[in-house]
């Protein structure tokens, strides 16, 4: 059997299918199992050893060089790609039109949300059969009990994420026991304030962790530095791929991190992870696994730092 699962972004969503590909390895050991997913995320579904195929697009990009012939050169690639051998099945999980557009292009029996459960119920259309799967539980378990349907096997799997952190040498952290920080977030208005974040840093360093501070954009890395330098000992990462964001993460003692992908890789990955919610609500979307989770903060109401601070202090009891 051929499966090709179509999850392509954001990199929270991303993790949120690693379990998908568990629960079908699982029923079906013998399949083939491909991923089409954007390209800046391309190395999460690599690093699931059941995952064989990983078929990046690049939809972000291309919307930005519609003009260019590049552009339609790399859109036709994946159309040969995705077309050039029939898969038994095809998932997708995101439920958008632009992820049913993209699985329109394997030849195989479609598979996705009906229209009053899918995200954009247009991308229903698209889809041979369709399933209606409740909105109001975790998207973990959305797109579990999505794939369970699709494919006729009991929704009560282990949860498994499948994944393990990769072995890449980090040579600038000659370091024993730390704690990954995760600052930054894509929308100012889910940051929490710098003050909170030293004093966090400085309880966790009487505790024997060091601070560790990765960070991406300029603006993101000047921030990490400001609350480095108040938090003695702490660490501001250099630039680092995913892989080796997850290989930091998974050699960590605790992750805590505002509304962001890179603290359900924690999640993951099996390390006790805290997440801070200033204005989202985590009853859909925050961290999930099976080890040591904590999703703290509701909209309007963000978590004080004693209380991050308590619960940090049990997770590393």
């Amino acid at each position: 059997m051929r499966i090709l699962l179509v999850k392509t972004s954001s990199l929270g969503d991303v993790i949120h299918n690693l379990p998908v590909v568990s629960d079908l390895r699982h029923s079906f050991p013998d399949a083939q199992i491909d991923w089409c997913v954007e390209e800046s995320f391309a190395d999460i579904p690599r690093l699931h050893p059941a995952v064989q195929d990983v078929i990046p697009v690049a939809v972000r990009r291309w919307r930005k060089h519609l003009t260019r012939w590049a552009t339609w050169r790399e859109i036709g690639e994946l159309r040969h790609c995705l077309g050039k051998a029939p898969y038994d099945f095809i998932l997708d999980t995101q439920g958008l039109l632009k992820s049913a557009l993209i699985a329109r292009q394997a030849h195989g029996k479609h598979c996705g949300y009906a229209a009053e459960a899918a995200r954009e119920p247009l991308a229903a259309r698209f889809y041979d059969n369709t399933f209606v799967i409740p909105r109001n539980v975790h998207a973990v378990e959305r797109n579990r009990w999505l794939a369970a349907a699709a494919f006729d096997y009991p929704v009560d799997l282990p949860l498994d994420y499948g994944i393990a952190s990769p072995d890449i040498d980090l040579p600038w952290l000659a370091v024993g026991r730390y704690a990954v920080l995760l600052t930054a977030t894509s929308r100012d208005d889910k940051l929490w304030e710098e003050s909170s974040w030293v004093e966090l840093g400085r309880a966790l360093t009487s505790h024997g962790l060091l601070p560790v501070f990765p960070s991406g954009s300029t603006t993101e890395r000047q921030r990490a530095e400001r609350i480095a330098a108040a938090v003695t000992g702490a660490i501001v990462a250099p630039p680092l791929t995913l892989r080796e964001l997850a290989a930091l993460i998974g050699r960590s003692s605790l992750a805590i991190g505002v509304d962001t992908g890179l603290v359900h890789l924690a999640a993951a990955l099996r390390v006790p992870s805290i997440a801070l919610y200033i204005t989202t609500d985590p009853a859909l979307t925050g961290v999930h696994g099976t080890g040591f989770i904590r999703n703290l903060g509701l909209p309007g109401r963000p978590p004080q730092s004693s209380e991050v601070i308590a619960v940090a202090e049990q997770a590393l009891r």
